[in-house]
């Protein structure tokens, strides 16, 4: 999906979202992926008792290719897509490294990405440096933090690396993104919010 960084275009969502105004958020792209806002939409909704900020969420749509800019956050004021971001998907997911998510996994040493809703937690330095843990909400997801799925920098995720392979690297099913990015990344996308993954 190549997002327009200035607003999702199309029609608004009914019958979802009701704890959040205005409906502008419920606008979609509907020349490709009519369905993620509103699949996230449901989740921000499902998921309201472990949400607790909701000015903004993350957006991962991992049917796109890993050389595009796929990780977008997006604001629920408004729905405008306030920027985006390249971002790994893991081994597990794309075992012949072709830049294409084929398929997600709970399981712990799948090395996989995993689909669904995540609360993302505090922050923490550790290996990678700066970097947030996740929750994941959903049964595909329940094994996040046992996994410890993340949101780190790497160095495997860069413009650079796009330009001289065609595809940014894969985590062990974290959501990686550049270092250059990830302090504001994890700025914007604090403790509180939903991210929210799909292909």
């Amino acid at each position: 999906m190549k997002c327009n960084r200035r607003l999702f275009l199309g029609a608004a969502v009914a019958g979802t979202a009701s704890l959040f105004a205005p409906r502008a958020f419920a606008q979609v792209r509907a020349a490709e992926r009519p369905d993620l806002l509103p699949r996230a939409l449901m989740a921000l909704d499902t998921h309201a008792y472990r949400i607790a900020n909701r000015d903004l969420v993350g957006l991962v749509d991992f049917s796109a290719h890993s050389r595009e800019a796929r990780f977008h956050l997006v604001s629920v004021a408004n729905g405008r897509v306030l920027i985006s971001y390249l971002v790994a998907h893991g081994s597990g997911s794309d075992p012949g490294n072709s830049g294409w998510v084929q398929r997600f996994s709970n399981r712990p040493g799948s090395n996989a990405s995993s689909d669904g809703a995540y609360v993302v937690g505090p922050s923490y330095y550790g290996q990678h440096g700066y970097s947030r843990r996740l929750d994941g909400l959903d049964a595909e997801n329940s094994n996040a933090l046992h996994r410890a799925i993340v949101i780190h920098g790497a160095d495997y995720v860069s413009g650079q690396v796009v330009e001289s392979q065609g595809r940014v690297g894969r985590s062990q099913g974290c959501f990686a993104v550049s270092r250059r990015d990830i302090g504001d990344v994890l700025d914007r996308l604090g403790a509180g919010h939903l991210l929210f993954a799909a292909k």
